[in-house]
Formats: C-alpha cells, structure tokens, sequence
C-alpha cells in the first residue's frame, strides 16, 4: 500500500466497521483489497494507471452505479467531496459526506449553500472555519489500526523526519539553524506549475545538499521503519492542512511532533505532550530540541487514545445511530 491517504483512511473505516458486523459495499477499483463486499468500478487504482489522464469521468461512471444499488443500503458515505450531490440530493437522508480536500477555496461556497441538506463530517474543526455555514453533523478525526505501526522508544536513526505527499526525504541534520546544526533548506510550494514540473524545477536542485537523503515513495512497513527511527517529525507547513495524517503515524510510532500551527495541526498536536506547535521557523529553531526530549510512549499512549481506527469507526456508527 503506497501513499494514498484519503484511500486508506476508507479502507481502515471499512474494515473497521466490517469487524464491528456491518455490512458493508465498497465501490473502489477492481483491485483493492477488502474484507467487505467490492464492487469494481474500474479494473485497478486511477493514480497507478498511467492511461488515465482525468479521474472525473470514472468519478461519474461509479456514481451512476451507486446511484442505481442505492435501494439497497440504510446508508451512503461518500468521501468525493461535493461531486456526488447532484445525484444524490433526493435521497439526502440517507447520505452521509465526509470532507478530506480543504475547503478555504472560493469557488466552493456556493456548492455548500445550495445543497444544504446534504449532511457532513468534517475531519477536524478547523476545516470547516471557511464555510462554517455548511450542514455539519460532526466532526470525526482520523483513525489508523494500532497494529499498523508500533513505538519505537529508543530510535536509532539519528536523523528527522519529513513526509509529504509529494515526495518523502529523511534529513540526517535538522531543517533549522540551531546552535552547531547546518542548515538544510526545503521548499514546497505549487502553483501553477505542474506536479511534475514543479518537483523537476524546485525540489530536485535541493536534494543534492549532503544533510539530505531523498527516500522516494514508501508504503506502510517502510514506513514504520523511516519514522519509528527518526528523532521527530517535522511538519512545517504553509497552509490550512485539513488533518494531516502523518502527524498520527508518527505518533503511532512514539516519534514527536513538531509542526507549524497552520489548519488543523492544533487539534491533532497536544503541545507539550505528543510534539510542539510553533508559529514559525525561529520558534522552530529554538523548540527543536525540547521536542526531542517528550516521552515517546506517552506519545504512543495517546495516539491510541485519540486516534485508533476502531475510535474512528465507533465515533462514525454513534453518529449514525444518533440521527
């Protein structure tokens, strides 16, 4: 299993309310891997096929699908965002729509108002400060198995750790400027320019500095490994980040945090006790070394306190069940 995060996050949630003796239909791609009844919309993942070029039009062609068992199920979580309002709006009762994308862009305000009787989940306060008028239901965080990734309390990596979606590189010597550290600067900022392009022409000249190591993709056992071995997490991010949930695996994995507190970073950080939230990179540079020195199996205590995916699906069925 590679990156995936909005992936993943249903299929710990199917899986999850599987176990609980539900009875569960996942329209995905014909080869996902799941222990509840699939329905395959096409023959495998759209972001490893490289025939596609626009996932949309397999968007519609699953929700006409959807929309035609639709009798069948009490219940319909989607997790598309707004795509499937249209389709859907007769049967709102029924639906169920969690929000992973953000939603701080203006062009999705009036999708909100006009299909206000389509109930959401929200995962984290933070996400809906931007269309705080929207039919929200509750907010649910997100949840991992606590078999997935295990603490490592005494890391051997001697490096931080930062993961993105874009690309993953572990740094040997902190980012930060910090007494006799070097200093390693990283910049992630897409605009216009292409995916491609933009790691091509702004991360690749980076990679050559000696305090980098570029990873490349990983999946879920490497990633244990990269993580659980770092001293801490950096996660300095520019933007209003929806969840972000690296910051969870890392905790899964007993690795602090130390996050810039942007989006939804407060909410899932307990300053002081599972990382540090900072407000910039000189708070960053100074708060760098208290980081290191939290008690990782405090940090893994509550992670599976706070964000186990059996929490996360029990959190879904007692909504459910309350409206």
């Amino acid at each position: 299993m590679l990156y995936g995060g909005t992936e993943r996050i249903v299929s710990y949630l199917t899986e999850e309310l599987v176990r609980l003796g539900h009875e569960v239909t996942l329209f995905a791609s014909g080869d996902s891997v799941t222990s509840a009844k699939l329905v395959g919309c096409v023959p495998t993942a759209l972001r490893l096929d490289p025939k596609v070029c626009d996932v949309i039009p397999y968007y519609r062609l699953m929700l006409d699908r959807v929309r035609r068992q639709a009798h069948q199920f009490d219940v319909l979580h989607f997790h598309l965002d707004y795509l499937h309002f249209p389709l859907f709006r007769e049967m709102s009762s029924r639906v169920l729509t969690t929000l992973h994308g953000r939603q701080d862009l203006p062009d999705n305000k009036p999708i909100y108002t006009c299909f206000d009787e389509m109930r959401l989940v929200s995962i984290s306060d933070s996400q809906r400060i931007p269309i705080s008028n929207a039919n929200f239901a509750a907010t649910i965080y997100h949840g991992i198995p606590a078999t997935n990734l295990k603490a490592t309390l005494r890391p051997q990596g001697g490096y931080l750790a930062f993961l993105v979606a874009l690309l993953r590189k572990r740094v040997r010597k902190p980012l930060f400027k910090s007494h006799d550290l070097p200093v390693c600067h990283s910049k992630l900022r897409p605009k216009s320019i292409g995916w491609t392009n933009n790691f091509r022409e702004r991360i690749a000249p980076l990679l050559d500095q000696p305090d980098i190591e570029f990873i490349g993709e990983i999946n879920e056992q490497q990633k244990a490994e990269f993580l659980g071995q770092a001293y801490g997490l950096l996660f300095p991010i520019d933007w209003p980040e929806p969840f972000g949930l690296v910051m969870i695996e890392a905790m899964a994995c007993g690795t602090p945090v130390l996050a810039f507190n942007r989006g939804s970073v407060s909410e899932i950080v307990e300053d002081g006790k599972t990382g540090i939230v900072v407000q910039s990179k000189d708070e960053a540079i100074e708060k760098l070394h208290h980081v290191l020195t939290l008690d990782r199996r405090r940090i893994r205590h509550e992670f599976e306190r706070r964000f186990s995916a059996q929490r996360m699906a029990s959190d879904h069925v007692r909504h459910i069940k309350s409206c």
